[in-house]
């Protein structure tokens, strides 16, 4: 970056540190926590919409289980976030069994057409998946999801699961501020798309905050899934209305691509933090790099760096650089390409890549991959009486999706297929009936071998940063489990290229600080090598529920960067 953009950029970050306290004076805990901790000693459920927090709390008042809860809040995040996710996308979960006591790991994410091969794309001379259309469209995961996951932890019939969100669908609910903010982005890039604007406008235009929401076509959708089950989605007259829909957009999903959909158990991964178990999914997700991050920065001694310090946010952005490194060119569908996970995963591997890093001097040339940068996303976490915990993250990745809302079903379409690369050999390289690398993480944490915390964070790239952020904050720097979302957060983005190309970093990438950062760090970093901007909007939004081993109480978090709520009973 040039030298005067450099200085515009200090001038935009002295202007958002002049004045770092907290907007209130806070009697108890961190000034920049945004309220306390919530406690509860039989239930608990955070989630990015207070309206699906309560019909969470509602489901397991009724004797349902955090999954019973967990399904019926996605359900309504569908219908109340559609900018950030819906049953047009791909769910990832973990879950604490009490009665196994093992946690569990669920890989819903569906796969690229059948038809749909990489010489296609090379023939008609594209270079990248667009970002929206129908050729980024996958199959989407959420619904059978939702199914395999009730089957092995349900406790209610689906009916009463989705009963809320049909009702909602019906009736109506008042939009809030993010979303609304969120959603009026989207009509200016989705509005050409057929379908889009007559189910997701009121008459043209993104619904404002508090303006009341319906989508009865939504509704009719969930009460077909909800007394059919999941063939009824992925079968039968809402899988032909959506292939027939791609089809005639010039895109290639089919009713046999939604009916040989299947999800997947597997194993979570982890890796031993200063005492603490983190736990993550294994590709094709992004969550190793999290892990692969603590690793590295589990070389360093941190009892004597102070957060928000020069030391601290160094160490944080150069681990981040060597690990997404090895994202960029490693991490895909493990049914196509051998991952090397263990290796990966090992700490001599940790202490090999954290000597390259100098404690002066900023990385410059590290392969970062792809700008993965542009989903959103909702998280959610749930926790009953009995002891069972729920991460649970759920996208139709940039924000609303491809843009595809099939006629008269009330959801959009993911676009998740855009994050394929198109260049033969690549491990990531688009193929037919493949998964895509993603971006969406839910995270877990264990002390002791037992259940601490369910965590979560949303937002692209962002999600690993933020996982392991959340981690430092808890073990590192002794925070508690709400002062742990609402510190302020580093976003180091690697790349400027478009999503889908393995391209190098460019000059060490952009550093972006949240505006609670002190100068004196923002200048020290810059000394370093570091290209600072100051960014709106990419630090993600955080949930989660702790559980104290020995009471059972719960606690509970939700940040103010979303329009959020944690409460239990």
């Amino acid at each position: 970056m040039p030298f005067c953009q450099k200085l515009l950029c200090l001038s935009v970050l002295t202007l958002a540190t002049a004045n770092p306290a907290a907007a209130v004076d806070r009697i108890a805990g961190r000034q920049f926590a945004t309220r306390s901790e919530v406690y509860a000693p039989r239930a608990m459920a955070a989630t990015s919409q207070p309206l699906a927090t309560q019909v969470a709390l509602d489901v397991m008042r009724q004797g349902g289980s955090a999954m019973d809860a967990a399904i019926a809040a996605n359900a309504a995040l569908g219908l109340m976030e559609p900018t950030g996710n819906g049953i047009g996308g791909d769910l990832f979960a973990m879950v604490w069994d009490p009665k196994t006591k093992k946690l569990y790991g669920y890989n819903g994410s569906g796969r690229s057409p059948g038809k749909l091969t990489l010489q296609w794309f090379e023939q008609n001379g594209y270079r990248q998946i667009p970002s929206y259309g129908p050729l980024p469209v996958t199959v989407p995961g959420a619904v059978r999801g939702w199914y395999d996951l009730h089957a092995k932890f349900g406790k209610l019939p689906m009916p009463a699961n989705l009963a809320p969100a049909i009702r909602y669908a019906r009736e109506g609910h008042p939009v809030p501020q993010t979303i609304a903010y969120y959603w009026n982005l989207a009509v200016p890039r989705l509005e050409k798309y057929p379908g889009f604007i007559e189910q997701f406008t009121i008459n043209g235009k993104a619904p404002v905050k508090g303006q009341v929401w319906k989508n009865p076509n939504l509704a009719d959708t969930l009460q077909a899934i909800s007394d059919g089950g999941a063939d009824a989605f992925y079968r039968g007259r809402i899988a032909r209305t959506i292939a027939d829909y791609i089809q005639a957009q010039g895109g290639f999903l089919s009713v046999e691509d939604l009916a040989g959909h299947r999800g997947e158990w597997v194993e979570p991964i982890s890796t031993q933090y200063r005492g603490v178990r983190v736990w993550e999914l294994p590709p094709n997700g992004q969550g190793l790099a999290a892990l692969q991050m603590l690793n590295i920065l589990e070389t360093y001694d941190f009892s004597g760096i102070a957060f928000g310090s020069p030391e601290h946010v160094h160490r944080f952005v150069e681990a981040k650089k060597l690990a997404f490194a090895d994202r960029a060119a490693l991490y895909a569908d493990p049914a196509f390409v051998n991952i090397p996970v263990e290796k990966l995963l090992s700490k001599p591997y940790a202490a090999e890549r954290a000597g390259l890093i100098d404690p002066g001097k900023a990385m410059q040339a590290v392969d970062a991959g792809a700008a993965l940068n542009q989903g959103d996303t909702i998280y959610l976490t749930t926790a009953d009486a009995n002891g069972m915990m729920v991460s649970l993250i759920q996208s139709n990745y940039r924000g609303m999706g491809s843009g595809m809302a099939p006629p008269g079903l009330g959801f959009i379409l993911q676009d998740r297929g855009e994050q394929f690369v198109l260049k033969s050999g690549h491990a990531n390289t688009y193929a037919p009936n493949k998964r895509p690398f993603h971006t969406i993480i839910p995270a877990f944490i264990s002390r002791d071998g037992k259940p601490w915390i369910s965590f979560g964070l949303m937002g692209g790239a962002m999600q690993p940063q933020g996982h392991v952020q959340i981690v430092m904050n808890l073990v590192d720097f002794g925070m508690n489990l709400q002062e742990a979302g609402d510190a302020p957060r580093i976003h180091h983005d690697g790349s400027t290229e478009p999503a889908g190309q393995n391209t190098p970093m460019a000059d060490g990438g952009i550093l972006n600080l949240e505006s609670q950062f002190p100068y004196e760090t923002v200048q020290a970093l810059m000394r370093r090598g570091h290209t600072i901007q100051f960014a709106d909007g990419p630090y993600g939004g955080y949930q989660a529920i702790a559980r104290n081993p020995d009471t059972g109480v719960y606690a509970g978090a939700s940040e103010s960067r979303k329009d959020g709520q944690a409460a239990g009973f």
